[in-house]
């Protein structure tokens, strides 16, 4: 536990160290401060017992770094937020008790999470977002997705050239063919001039404050440092930055500074992001992007990539559940559409009579027949959005938008094909006609995070945000890592029979993402969408829909709270025979690959191929309730909530 306590005594340092005055002090259960910390047991700050390393990067897209026991949730008043790191959440929850909005504490929030988890997020990379204005009654959905570069080729990712059938060195990932031209500070510009009340270049103060002041390297970014140490190595800023002299990853609490990303993040406050898309930091990432030191296959980015460049408002794709209006991000990312098609499946059962048994803190053990029926549906809506959903700008979904796949009708006969005694093991897409695309396999992101706000002015905002795998593409310029989001396209861009794939490769185009952040609405009587009733989402890659769909199962049929929904154990399925079941929950038993857990073994007898690699999920949480607000923050990372506490 000796990192659990550089991280907790760095806590109590972190006002000083933002340069920030807001009425934080250290937590008295009864002091009713703005943006206290959370009692012990509520959301300490690292968890207790790190895991193993995951072995199957699909199903954990990061480093599992254990989990926190007996979590408690937390009251707020009139405001709350949740990011996947403490030193985030305060500085975005001092945002918000200084009277900003939720789009103002997201900048403040998406600065600081770029500077104390890099392999996670940051302005090198891209982002999705859902918010809702409450004045207006709106919700908009901003897409910040990486695009591909105007030079690229349908085969950039699978070789050098059309005659040098060489595969990108020193592996796609790792060179400049992976990164895409970024997004995240289009996202944020758009949603700041939409909806923001704090001046651009406040919103900045806290993350300038730690790039000059410093701060310590928590568990799970030196954990992770260790794992990506000899890739880093490729890249000598990274390797200046991360490393030691040896060439191995700066251990837990060694103090960082990062002058360089002072300097970026100061233009950009001063400039606004176009000092960032133009100018001299966009000459630096073309120069870091299209390097060839070390034996890199160098990117194709461009300065006009980086200033054409735009992010977009697209329509929010809300959808009915039970009692509630859900709404999620539409393509290109394919999240809000398969969570969705799933609770449209999952709609025509009560799961209400399947909840989880011996509920705790920790939300209790899930029964086999929920389980069964959740993955059942999952891999059905899986299926079609592996065939179907992609950059709906260049490949058109069937009937021209989501409404087909999302049909009530339809989805009613995808539910009638699942036995509820035994897994159908891979599902088969939905029939729409002639439709000439081809399904691609399965793409996880390893480096992405989570941040869920509500302000007092009744206004919320969902982001999920990435630079795809952990620390991108391992390129590190001007302080931030260069995501390598590219990889979530289809490297090949047609299947065998020569059909050619969605998710291609194509020049401007945007890859499909599972990114999931989410907004859930009351309905009313009339069945209009009511009062805003939640905020939810997730990091994990393409396993971000399970994790969501078990939360949103957990708060509106089960009734949990918000900590044990975000708690409980993670399961779920792709399109394949393994069923997910998170190892590192205290209600599994992961000892001989699960032969002595009774959830798993019944499963197996149903005929699901179970995994139980710890899962590293970054769920947050937050529902209204009567009085103000209720969060959790997930036990398996290193987040926490805060607000105005009551």
């Amino acid at each position: 536990m000796a990192g659990a306590k550089v991280i907790l005594a760095s806590l109590g340092t972190i006002a000083v160290t933002l340069g920030l005055t807001t009425g934080c002090t250290s937590h008295s259960a009864a002091s009713g401060h703005a943006c206290d910390r959370p009692p012990a047991g509520t959301a300490s700050a690292t968890p207790a017992g790190a895991a193993p390393a995951p072995t199957d990067l699909a199903t954990n897209p990061e480093i599992s770094t254990g989990y926190r026991r007996d979590m408690t949730p937390v009251r707020t008043r009139t405001f709350a937020v949740s990011t996947a790191n403490p030193i985030s959440t305060e500085a975005a929850c001092r945002v918000l008790a200084a009277g900003g909005t939720a789009a103002d504490a997201l900048v403040t929030a998406q600065m600081v999470l770029g500077l104390v988890e890099p392999q996670a997020s940051g302005v090198g990379g891209g982002a999705f977002a859902m918010y809702y204005d409450a004045a207006k009654g709106s919700v908009d959905a901003y897409d910040g997705r990486e695009v591909a570069p105007a030079a690229a080729t349908e085969n950039y990712l699978r070789w050098i050239s059309d005659t040098d059938h060489t595969v990108p060195q020193p592996n796609t990932r790792a060179s400049g063919r992976s990164i895409g031209v970024p997004g995240v500070l289009r996202l944020l510009e758009a949603a700041h001039r939409d909806h923001g009340r704090t001046p651009w270049r406040e919103l900045f103060g806290p993350a300038i404050s730690l790039a000059d002041n410093g701060f310590d390297i928590s568990p799970r970014l030196a954990d992770q440092i260790a794992q990506s140490a000899p890739d880093l190595a490729r890249d000598t800023d990274a390797k200046a930055y991360l490393l030691r002299p040896d060439g191995s990853g700066k251990p837990t609490g060694t103090h960082l500074t990062n002058p360089a990303m002072s300097k970026t993040l100061n233009a950009i406050a001063s400039d606004g992001p176009d000092a960032f898309y133009t100018g001299a930091i966009a000459r630096d990432i073309v120069d870091a992007a299209t390097t060839t030191s070390g034996g890199r296959t160098p990117s194709a980015i461009s300065l006009d990539d980086l200033a054409h460049y735009q992010a977009k408002k697209r329509s929010a794709l809300c959808e009915d559940y039970r009692a509630h209006t859900i709404c999620g991000m539409p393509n290109p990312s394919s999240g809000g559409i398969t969570v969705a098609a799933t609770l449209g499946i999952l709609g025509n059962t009560d799961l209400s009579a399947l909840a989880p048994e011996r509920v705790d803190r920790n939300g209790g053990t899930p029964r086999a027949e929920a389980v069964h029926l959740i993955s059942e549906a999952e891999r059905l809506a899986y299926a079609d959005r592996d065939k179907y959903v992609a950059d709906s700008d260049f490949v058109p979904m069937p009937g021209g938008s989501p409404a087909r796949l999302l049909d009530p009708e339809y989805l009613k006969h995808r539910a009638a094909l699942i036995d509820p005694a035994h897994s159908m093991g891979i599902a088969h897409p939905g029939d729409f006609g002639p439709v000439p695309l081809g399904a691609g396999p399965q793409q996880p992101e390893h480096g992405t995070s989570h941040i869920s706000i509500v302000d007092k002015y009744g206004n919320a905002a969902s982001m999920t945000t990435t630079v795809e795998s952990a620390f991108g593409s391992f390129h590190l310029v001007d302080g931030f890592v260069l995501n390598n989001q590219l990889t979530d396209f289809d490297s090949a861009p047609a299947d065998p029979a020569g059909i050619p794939l969605a998710n291609r490769v194509q020049p401007g185009k945007r890859p499909r993402s599972s990114m999931s952040p989410t907004l859930v609405f009351d309905r009313d009587r009339d069945g209009s969408r009511g009062a805003l009733a939640a905020v939810t989402g997730s990091p994990g890659g393409s396993v971000i829909i399970q994790f969501v769909v078990k939360t949103l199962i957990g708060l509106l049929d089960w009734h949990l709270d918000p900590q044990q929904a975000v708690s409980q154990v993670d399961f779920g399925a792709a399109n394949t025979p393994v069923t997910g079941i998170g190892g590192e929950h205290p209600a599994i038993d992961a000892a001989d690959n699960g032969s002595r857990d009774r959830l798993v073994e019944r499963l197996r007898g149903m005929g699901h191929q179970v995994s139980v690699d710890p899962q590293s999920s970054g769920l947050s949480a937050l529902v209204r309730e009567s009085g103000g607000w209720i969060g959790g923050a997930d036990p398996r990372r290193e987040g926490i909530v805060l607000g105005d506490r009551r």
